[in-house]
């Protein structure tokens, strides 16, 4: 406790006591264009809660991978199991794992399986330019599976010419290997990205090998660019109580494939701009009860999506007009829950009116979708925002959104668990209001949230005797969350601190006992403090505090030190300093001070 004190002291005083000189700018967040949506508007001018990861906050924060990176962003709630970020699942603001979308450069990469696939093709870390994170509802722009919220991983495009290699060994066998190329020719550039990852494990049964390839190219840069995004990503590793706590003789393994090959282009005609998209994604899932007697349990399961877009945005004297159809194919092939089809087709129109020179936005919008198996659905939603002055704005958005049970809900079954073919599909109205604070130096917004869910799907019994089976319930959530960034300088050194807070309570309509609970976040507390003592010199210190809805609660201590000369970078990275006991699933412990050493190069 005396070492919290400290600490948080020495963060309140840094934060008031400092002469401020020579202020430095906050990422340029100014001239950053959202590109997750149809209407791409600067981050400055947007009337929704979205905060953005740039590369620069993943290299200060020092982290290896996509879940560690979305952990220091208040209403996110990352729950891996284990090191590395080698398997976890994406909540927002209070949601479920399956009610959060994931995007790379626009790719939606749901799952009609489950969603604890949304991280399989999570992109390293070396070939992301920035991440978007949207709140609130979100159908209206991105269709049904953006139930709470959505993050769109924005892949680097201009990267010089150059090879950069990097490794990092510790803490239970860890070891990173990784080299990333980039090439710029006259007409095209390419972006190839090779890791391999692996561990002895830090308790029974939490090994882990995995291996990612990615492919980022530009073709016919000079007329009509053609975009490829081409990923393929590996895990194999123990699963050790990752789906409820197993009998000690169980020894859970599994391996998860994941693959994306993705086609865009952006065509601009006089006021006209459209996007037309293609891609592919696949994913292989095999699990195994016994991983040295596969033949007592093992499931596989095989899912694909293909679909094609055709996202459009037409300026004239009235606004912009955005206009979007989109298809989609899922195909699942499976031991356990079936071979079946699903095809869901949508029409997306929004329209953003500028009034008052500016002053106000109004953004009324509709999707309406087509599913081969459940309900035709319409999800209308409207943004309002006003620029109160360059520095202030207020905004709020409410919107209807909605999302299908997975196969994993409707039919799963096991000696516990048994699945659910009458479930009727989520539906939500959800309100939001919000403020934002910008200046060079300052990055600040607070907002408040409702969410009106019937039919949210958990999976509970009415007693001990019971199978867990998926139900419907309602749910109601409200919330508060707030992020600032402030960056200054004193004595030639550049500091930045970042804080972020959220409330969220959950009000329940059900007796029946639950599984693993909603748990959703009662209380997140976010405190991140990067210092640059001396040219190459980087320290940063990071803080969470999470009590659940259980009321259990942990605070977790990051530190990160790197020093960078010509070419080279070495690094050390800390996870749980303070060795906290503490679980972001229920079930599965997480490690106790983790110790990563890392060394980079350069070639240019």
């Amino acid at each position: 406790m005396k070492n919290r004190f400290c600490l948080l002291t020495f963060f309140t005083a840094t934060f008031f006591g400092v002469a401020q000189e020579n202020l430095q700018k906050i990422d340029s967040l100014r001239e950053v264009v959202v590109t997750s949506s149809r209407i791409d508007l600067p981050f400055k001018e947007n009337s929704r809660t979205i905060q953005i990861i740039t590369a620069e906050d993943i290299k200060k924060a020092g982290v290896n991978n996509l879940a560690d990176a979305l952990q220091y962003i208040s209403g996110v709630d990352v729950r891996r199991q284990g090191l590395n970020g080698m398997q976890a699942d994406l909540y927002i603001r209070g949601g479920g794992f399956d009610q959060t979308l994931l995007l790379i450069d626009g790719i939606k990469l749901d799952d009609p399986q489950t969603g604890h696939h949304t991280l399989n093709l999570a992109l390293p870390i070396e070939v992301i330019k920035r991440i978007e994170i949207i709140k609130g509802p979100a159908a209206r722009v991105f269709g049904q599976n953006a139930f709470t919220g959505a993050i769109n991983i924005v892949t680097q495009d201009k990267l010089e010419s150059s090879l950069i290699s990097k490794a990092q060994g510790g803490s239970f066998g860890q070891f990173i290997a990784e080299i990333t190329g980039a090439v710029n020719l006259e007409n095209s550039n390419h972006i190839l990205h090779f890791s391999k990852q692996s561990s002895e494990g830090y308790r029974k049964n939490t090994d882990f090998d995995n291996t990612n390839y990615v492919l980022r190219s530009q073709f016919n840069k000079a007329k009509l660019p053609i975009n490829l995004i081409s990923a393929f990503s590996e895990r194999k590793f123990g699963a050790q109580n990752f789906y409820g706590v197993t009998n000690s003789a169980a020894l859970p393994y599994e391996v998860t494939q994941a693959s994306l090959i993705g086609l865009s282009t952006e065509i601009k005609n006089g006021n006209f701009t459209w996007k037309p998209r293609l891609y592919w994604r696949r994913n292989q899932d095999e699990y195994i009860f016994i991983r040295t007697n596969p033949s007592i349990y093992r499931n596989l399961h095989i899912t694909n999506k293909i679909a094609a877009e055709l996202n459009g945005a037409y300026q004239s004297s009235l606004g912009t007009t955005g206009i979007g159809l989109e298809f989609s194919k899922y195909m699942i092939q499976s031991n356990n829950l079936g071979n079946a089809e699903r095809e869901i087709a949508t029409l997306f129109l929004e329209h953003r009116f500028s009034l008052f020179k500016g002053v106000l936005d109004i953004t009324p919008g509709v999707a309406v979708s087509y599913f081969s198996d459940f309900d035709n659905r319409a999800f209308p939603g409207l943004d309002i925002g006003v620029k109160v002055s360059d520095k202030i704005r207020v905004y709020s958005n409410v919107g209807y959104t909605y999302r299908v049970p997975t196969y994993t809900d409707l039919n799963y079954s096991d000696p516990a668990t048994l699945g659910n073919p009458n479930l009727q599909a989520e539906r939500a109205f959800a309100q939001e209001l919000g403020f934002k604070y910008h200046t060079n130096n300052i990055d600040f917004m607070v907002a408040l949230f409702n969410r009106e869910t019937v039919n949210f799907i958990d999976y509970r019994r009415a007693s001990s005797e019971d199978l867990w089976q998926p139900v419907n319930i309602d749910v109601e959530t409200r919330g508060v969350e707030t992020a600032m960034k402030y960056s200054f300088s004193t004595q030639k050194m550049n500091h930045q601190l970042q804080l972020g807070y959220t409330y969220i309570d959950d009000s329940i309509d059900t007796d029946l006992i639950s599984k693993n609970g909603i748990n959703s976040m009662r209380h997140q507390v976010m405190l991140g403090y990067n210092i640059n003592l001396f040219k190459g010199f980087n320290q940063n210190i990071a803080y969470r505090y999470i009590e659940r809805t259980s009321r259990i609660s942990y605070n977790v201590y990051d530190l990160n030190t790197s020093y960078r000369h010509n070419n080279w970078e070495a690094s050390i990275l800390v996870q749980n300093v303070f060795n906290a006991d503490y679980s972001e699933n229920t079930s599965v412990p997480m490690p106790k001070g983790s110790v990563l050493f890392g060394l980079k190069y350069h070639f240019r």
